[in-house]
């Protein structure tokens, strides 16, 4: 190998490395970037307006038409190619000589497939060769009927060329149970603990979830994250496993976060988030408060979550599940609902061919004596702040109920 060759051979290497300190360094500095100041920019400009009504029974009247679908899938389309203009690693091939060696067309196949993922956009049947009877005939047509929505949203609104993203965060919320070749997309605050406990009987790690603690479930690290993989494993794993996602309708699961993070004793959220909170968003905040973070009000939370500007970034408990999941990248096979999930869950455990005799355990993780935040839980705690606030609440969460079909807010006829 002459002095050129090894200079090139360094200068790749030196490069690859700086990409990948740059992919990571994006990814911090993500959670601050003013892509998300656009997002909010580009999605409050819609016309889809929250009503806020105390008699949920009446009959609702839908504020979504196929004009307002436009231009909210043009904020997801926009906003995840800015992602792509942003990737560090664009343009890296036609910065490299052509006069390379095997080896640095390794690295250079390597980069290309890190920068981007292609998935199919065709919604593959499930497997139902499991299911001997009519038992589940009426959840089946709910859950293709589910699949169909979803996969005619995202083909209508969504480019064809696929926008770029960034493979590794993309599927860093997925985990895997290859026995049964199953890809769960963690939605947090949509059953997530006891979906976690149903994978760990799944892996053979335990025989029942009833005897499966809290701390074992998130800090045991018993799961394998698809992120844990090389990209091959990643891609055939995308492919050919049965991919699912639990959703949630947004007012719902984040009222349940700030319930679940805020108003219980949590070393955690209290002196990282709620420090933060209360000495931006309260006026003449006491030491204590200030000091240990907690007693969060509600108002201050969503102030918090509607600042372009956050004293700290998002958190997994409240970030829209079109970002944790990319429900229009990925295609999952099956959608459940949290609003239906031990009906959903016991369903799709059939479909996997899951031992008979496991089923979804329909205990509360946490905080059992607490009322399960439902939509009169929601109403109470959106009464607490203004209507401009509660508008752009939904605003922010807009893809959500869009894309897994909840109703949006209503007004009274």
């Amino acid at each position: 190998m002459n002095l050129k060759q090894v200079y090139v051979s360094v200068l790749m290497f030196g490069v690859a490395g700086l990409l990948l300190f740059m992919y990571l360094q994006a990814w911090i500095d993500e959670q601050h970037a003013e892509s998300e100041e656009n997002f909010k920019q580009q999605i409050s400009n819609q016309d889809i307006k929250f009503y806020y009504t105390a008699e949920p029974k009446r009959a609702p009247k839908m504020l979504i038409t196929s004009q307002r679908l436009d231009r909210s899938s043009r904020v997801l389309t926009e906003t995840v190619s800015s992602e792509a203009d942003a990737n560090p690693f664009l343009g890296i091939a036609a910065s490299l000589t052509p006069e390379l060696s095997e080896e640095q067309q390794k690295i250079k196949l390597l980069l290309k497939q890190f920068k981007q993922v292609n998935l199919s956009p065709a919604m593959r049947p499930l497997n139902k060769s499991f299911i001997k009877d009519d038992r589940w005939k009426a959840t089946d047509e709910v859950q293709e009927k589910r699949r169909a929505f979803l996969y005619n949203f995202c083909k209508k609104y969504i480019k064809e060329s696929r926008p770029l993203i960034y493979l590794m965060r993309m599927v860093s919320r997925i985990y895997v149970e290859d026995k049964h070749k199953l890809l769960y997309c963690e939605v947090p605050k949509a059953g997530c603990s006891n979906w976690k406990r149903v994978l760990i009987v799944l892996n053979g790690l335990a025989k029942s979830t009833s005897n499966i603690t809290h701390d074992t479930v998130h800090y045991g690290k018993h799961l394998k994250k698809l992120d844990s993989y090389d990209l091959k494993g990643i891609h055939m794993r995308l492919k050919t496993y049965t991919k699912v996602i639990f959703v949630r309708d947004p007012m719902e699961r984040l009222v349940s976060a700030f319930r679940d993070k805020f108003e219980h004793p949590n070393s955690y959220y209290h002196p990282v988030f709620g420090k933060s909170i209360i000495k931006k968003y309260r006026h003449n905040a006491d030491g204590e408060a200030l000091t240990t973070g907690s007693g969060v009000e509600f108002k201050e939370f969503i102030q918090y979550l509607l600042d372009s500007h956050r004293p700290i970034g998002m958190d997994i408990h409240w970030e829209q599940i079109s970002k944790l999941c990319h429900p229009c990248i990925i295609n999952y096979d099956f959608i459940g609902k949290f609003e239906t999930l031990e009906e959903d869950a016991n369903y799709f455990l059939r479909l996997i061919g899951a031992p008979e005799d496991l089923t979804f355990p329909s205990f509360k993780d946490r905080h059992s004596t607490d009322e399960r935040t439902n939509s009169e839980v929601v109403r109470q705690y959106l009464a607490e702040i203004p209507a401009t606030e509660r508008q752009l609440t939904y605003d922010f969460y807009s893809l959500d109920y869009l894309m897994f079909n909840y109703s949006a807010p209503y007004v009274e006829p």
